[in-house]
């Protein structure tokens, strides 16, 4: 395990807003993991911060955040439909990657996207967007299908993880993998139901994403 986790609270500044954000870079780490979060989740995702555990144990960091405000967050008819808006999660997902690329702890390191349910999409789009930028994706449970023509713009591999037994996500996935152009790969957790609940099926998860990450995200120069 790093010696040094400490976790930092940011503020993002992306588009109009500041997001709340937990950034954790342990020393010596092969790269960042910047996670995008499921439609009414948080950056307080017991699974996202299970999975996020996981990964600075492998030695990377993780930068947890919300997408949306607090005024944003509090659902009504007018708020509601903003935690469905692919275009402005996906925007702000990648001023957060730029801003990592200029963060004093994260800067020069390699970057990868890690989407849940809907963030599958603003992953892959932010991807799509900054292929010089992001190394790799990974999608747990995710909704790929709705980043649209971006899957064909995607240059980073890409991992997609799903349950066996989320028969329609497994369904969606796969057909989002024929549109995918480069490298990627669909794996999945046996047995796992959407949120992976099961017995060992978190685990699955974290071993093959430290697993993705290690092998695609190219070795950082000294900084």
């Amino acid at each position: 395990m790093p010696a040094d986790r400490s976790t930092q609270a940011v503020q993002v500044p992306v588009s109009g807003a500041q997001l709340a954000g937990d950034l954790v870079v342990p020393g010596g780490a092969r790269g960042v993991a910047l996670f995008a979060h499921g439609s009414g989740s948080s950056r307080r995702s017991p699974r996202n911060q299970q999975v996020a555990a996981g990964l600075q144990d492998a030695g990377f960091g993780t930068l947890l955040m919300d997408l949306l405000t607090e005024a944003e967050e509090r659902v009504d008819a007018a708020t509601r439909e903003l935690r469905f808006d692919i275009g402005l999660l996906a925007g702000r997902l990648t001023d957060a990657a730029d801003w990592l690329g200029t963060s004093e702890v994260a800067a020069g390191l390699p970057l990868a996207t890690f989407g849940a349910s809907t963030g599958a999409a603003a992953a892959l789009i932010t991807a799509a967007d900054r292929p010089d930028r992001v190394r790799a994706v990974i999608s747990r449970g995710g909704r790929p299908d709705l980043a649209g023509d971006a899957l064909q713009r995607v240059r980073a591999p890409v991992l997609l993880l799903v349950g066996g037994a989320d028969h329609q996500v497994l369904e969606l996935n796969r057909a989002a993998a024929t549109r995918l152009t480069g490298e990627h790969e669909l794996s999945v957790v046996s047995g796992a139901s959407h949120l992976f609940p099961e017995p060992g099926a978190l685990e699955a998860v974290i071993g093959r994403s430290a697993d993705w990450l290690a092998r695609w995200l190219p070795p950082s120069p000294a900084r």
